[in-house]
């Protein structure tokens, strides 16, 4: 069990006090805070296939076969370490959650790491072909595990309230959105891709740069998150469950097995676009680095993801997370269909594309919350948190998705005939195998050669093909995805089982909210106190009036605290005004009624509240037969 006691000073206290999410949570934890990291990230799902075919020139080695192995099997290495990560964050006992400080130590391993896999060093090709598998893998199966682990856990460990989880999985999206659908799709191939060309020096400046930015960054989102969810248990004898009962409790839930086989499948195809998209745009939409194609094919497809983050939210919380995500993936696969039909024509394309996006939004920025619930119906079936082990699962299917989509793709292109670009000292004459020469900044020039029909087949089936047929077996599946329907009820039958659960130990029950609260002011007031001390020394120091700078200090504590509550006085008015508005919008509904249409509507509705209510009852029952049964396990295994 990982203890971490060095992180119970002051310092490392995450600077949210509050126990409902805030504005600073939002936009620097959940929004600003992961953009280095998603950034980075973003940028070599895109790109490092480039560096490896384009500039290091790796499609040829061993036949092609090396750039079909070695992400594969390099993903067998990372499946490892993701089940191992965790075990241990499931492990981890620190004053600052157990998943949260795991982004102390990614963030500077995420930047070295990072820088190492682009200083790929000249020399023989064996040479290079180890320096990239351990580049790869020390990347990918570390230091990105170790990140990618603890970020995603924080939306499901931030708060129990859903709603404010919904926010906090749409901020998280939004900076995934803003770093894959902006500057990697944006600003690169316009402005730094065609800079680059295919001359090692710029590429390894830039990259170099995008993993510096990626530390101060993971720090942001570290000290502006907050583990709420995980205090609960605070203060409270920790019990230990065995790993094998919380990889069964999570693999023989429908609802987790539903949600995992979903996101593998969309996984895959969206890597595998991914990764097609600069090919796609060189070599089929446009020409090489043009710095217009892939901008527009991003900017016309990717603006719904901007007009998404006004509009998912309220559609989910009116219609439910998994319907609006339903009728978002037969809009998904219409317009990668229209697509399909005219791969070539820039127009019908990008008409397209913005449709296909369009209906990619709730996946976008719900998915996460959706997940969160399946782990409170996890905790309420079962008796015991599997947050771990479900979110090795998670990061298990990214990480090997894109071993298997690199190989997939590779080898497709290489058994279609791809013909790699060559560097050149000069210049070569224009004929009908060149499609243009580029300049590098260096001084050399790379020779772009017209691909062969077949190779442009398989760049048209991995952008647009697959999605077409993959949006409509998402929607089938997620259909079944009815989570959400009881969570509220859920989550009130855990807080009663930990509320009996401290009486039988002979303690006062105290509700997590207000223990927390108790808390930060003991916290605040110890902090008080080293201020007065520190204030002390600095008046004595530099001979000023402490009595007076105390009174000040004092007042500013008094204003400040002022605004808060009269912050918080506006908003709970502004809420009991909306409530008030939706009612009386209600009952001006109800008053254009007849007496007829009310009483069609009343039984309408009493017959979904029967219906709900049977539901429930029998999704209880079958509840709690597999909670008994986990719990005279879990005794049996202490008792063993």
């Amino acid at each position: 069990m990982v203890q971490g006691k060095r992180l119970s000073g002051r310092f490392w206290n995450s600077k949210i006090k509050s126990q409902n999410v805030t504005g600073r949570e939002k936009w620097l934890g959940y929004l600003l805070g992961p953009c280095g990291a998603l950034l980075f990230n973003a940028v070599m799902a895109t790109y490092l296939n480039v560096y490896y075919t384009d500039v290091l020139g790796l499609g040829t080695v061993w036949g092609g076969a090396f750039l079909v192995v070695f992400p594969i099997v390099s993903k067998i290495i990372d499946a490892i370490t993701n089940a191992l990560m965790g075990y241990i964050i499931e492990r981890t006992r620190t004053r600052q959650g157990k998943a949260r400080p795991w982004l102390l130590l990614a963030g500077p391993l995420m930047a070295v790491s990072g820088i190492l896999l682009f200083l790929v060093p000249n020399g023989s090709t064996t040479l290079q072909v180890i320096w990239v598998m351990l580049s790869y893998n020390i990347y990918y199966s570390i230091s990105y595990t170790i990140y990618t682990m603890s970020h995603n856990l924080m939306v499901p460990l931030s708060t129990r309230n859903t709603a404010q989880r919904g926010v906090l999985a749409v901020f998280n999206n939004i900076s995934t959105i803003m770093m894959s659908g902006i500057i990697v799709a944006l600003i690169f191939p316009m402005l730094i891709i065609p800079a680059l060309g295919t001359s090692r020096t710029p590429w390894i400046v830039c990259m170099g740069i995008l993993a510096c930015i990626t530390l101060p960054l993971t720090f942001l989102e570290y000290f502006f998150t907050k583990e709420r969810v995980t205090q609960e248990s605070n203060g409270q004898e920790a019990v230990k469950i065995p790993f094998r009962l919380q990889l069964k409790a999570a693999f023989s839930d429908k609802f987790m097995l539903l949600l995992l086989g979903y996101f593998l499948l969309y996984t895959l195809t969206s890597q595998l676009k991914n990764i097609s998209l600069p090919y796609y745009c060189n070599y089929v939409l446009g020409t090489y680095a043009d710095g217009i194609t892939q901008t527009l094919v991003s900017v016309l497809g990717g603006i719904p993801m901007g007009i998404g983050i006004f509009a998912v939210w309220p559609l989910a919380k009116r219609f439910g997370k998994k319907n609006v995500t339903v009728a978002g993936f037969i809009l998904y696969a219409i317009g990668s269909g229209i697509c399909w039909l005219a791969p070539t024509n820039m127009t019908i394309v990008l008409v397209g594309q913005f449709i296909k996006n369009i209906g990619g939004l709730p996946c976008a920025y719900v998915f996460m919350a959706l997940f969160a619930d399946t782990l409170d119906h996890l905790e309420w079936k079962n008796g015991f948190r599997c947050d771990g082990v479900a979110m090795s699962a998670y990061s298990v299917i990214i990480t090997a998705a894109a071993g298997l989509v690199s190989g997939i793709f590779n080898g497709g292109i290489a058994a279609a005939g791809y013909i790699a670009p060559e560097n050149l000292s000069a210049a070569p004459a224009l004929g009908e195998t060149i499609q243009k020469v580029l300049t590098n900044m260096d001084g050399t020039f790379s020779v772009i050669f017209n691909q062969p029909q077949s190779v442009l087949t398989v760049f048209i089936l991995f952008f647009v093909g697959l999605e077409t047929i993959a949006g409509l077996v998402y929607a089938f599946m997620l259909s079944y995805a009815t989570v959400e329907r009881n969570i509220v009820r859920k989550q009130a039958m855990i807080r009663q089982r930990q509320k009996a659960a401290c009486e039988a130990r002979g303690e006062v029950w105290i509700e997590p909210e207000i223990r927390a609260e108790r808390e930060q002011k003991e916290m605040d007031a110890e902090a008080e106190a080293a201020y007065c001390i520190e204030l002390k020394e600095r008046c004595d120091k530099k001979g000023l009036d402490y009595k007076a700078q105390l009174e000040k200090h004092q007042e500013d504590v008094r204003i400040k605290a002022e605004k808060q509550l009269e912050k918080q006085r506006r908003a709970e008015l502004k809420a009991e005004e909306k409530a008030k508005a939706a009612a009386a919008k209600r009952e001006q509904k109800i008053a254009k009624l007849s007496r007829e249409q009310l009483a069609r509507a009343e039984k309408k509705r009493q017959i979904r509240e029967q219906k709900n209510k049977a539901r429930w009852m029998a999704e209880r029952a079958q509840g709690e037969k597999a909670y008994n049964r986990m719990q005279a396990e879990l005794c049996s295994q202490r008792n063993a």
